[in-house]
């Protein structure tokens, strides 16, 4: 049986809807435990969930909005002042996470901020279609729908021989269903109902294209108020905060 775990610590939108916590995935393998995603709550889910911090070698974002990465200077105060982290952590984004992070860090911490992390930080910045191998686990990031300017990323992971495929935050794009086709776990935002727009998918567009999607198992995710107000008619999976799923 597979080791790997997908751990949902938010499945909100940035609104925070009916309470929901903000975009945060921990997949856990015999031989590592990486993060997809860092939202604003990720430390709260973390303490909720009784998670170590520490037990996270890795950390995935997908775009640099608040919702998705504002959490990592609460997990670097974490670090410093109550687990005292020592080894390495590594940050995979888009172009420019590397100032992003430590700009943010700064202006919430300016005197912590200012001075070197007691821990190594290891930024990777990376480009779509760039194939990355850190520890046992491969990753693929390919390009997604949802800003005008900057790169936004999904992320298909191999770990341990199981595939987890996660969107991000994107509108609809058929290459979705090519990226997930196959995988064990497809963690798909689904922000909307009534509402279509092209930079977030909503749930009839899924639903059109359900019968097309290769993936053995999906999970909507990044769930707004339109959605979580009509849940009784949705008929694929829902994400909930604190929902474990063996892959």
């Amino acid at each position: 049986m597979s080791s790997l775990t997908v751990k949902f610590l938010g499945s909100g939108d940035a609104f925070n809807a009916q309470g929901r916590h903000h975009a945060a995935y921990l997949v856990r393998g015999a031989r590592t435990s990486m993060l997809l995603d860092c939202g604003a709550t990720t430390l709260a889910s973390l303490k909720r969930d009784g998670i170590a911090a520490r037990d996270i070698d890795t950390i995935l974002i997908s775009h640099l909005h608040g919702d998705h990465f504002a959490g990592l200077p609460f997990l670097f105060l974490e670090y410093t002042s109550l687990e005292e982290r020592r080894r390495p952590l590594r940050i995979v984004g888009p172009p420019g996470t590397e100032e992003r992070v430590k700009s943010l860090y700064l202006a919430l911490y300016p005197s912590l901020g200012s001075q070197p992390t007691p821990f190594v930080l290891e930024f990777t910045e990376t480009l779509p279609d760039r194939l990355l191998r850190i520890g046992p686990a491969a990753i693929e990031p390919f390009q997604v729908p949802h800003q005008e300017r900057n790169l936004s990323l999904g992320f298909a992971l191999d770990i341990d021989g199981r595939r987890v495929v996660y969107s991000g935050d994107t509108g609809w794009t058929e290459d979705l269903l090519s990226r997930s086709d196959g995988a064990d776990l497809f963690i798909c935002e689904c922000s909307f109902f009534e509402t279509r727009l092209w930079s977030h998918l909503d749930y009839p567009r899924l639903a059109e294209n359900r019968a097309r999607f290769g993936a053995r198992r999906i999970i909507l995710t990044h769930l707004g108020e339109e959605v979580l107000a009509r849940r009784k008619e949705i008929e694929m999976d829902l994400a909930e905060d604190g929902l474990t799923v063996q892959v």
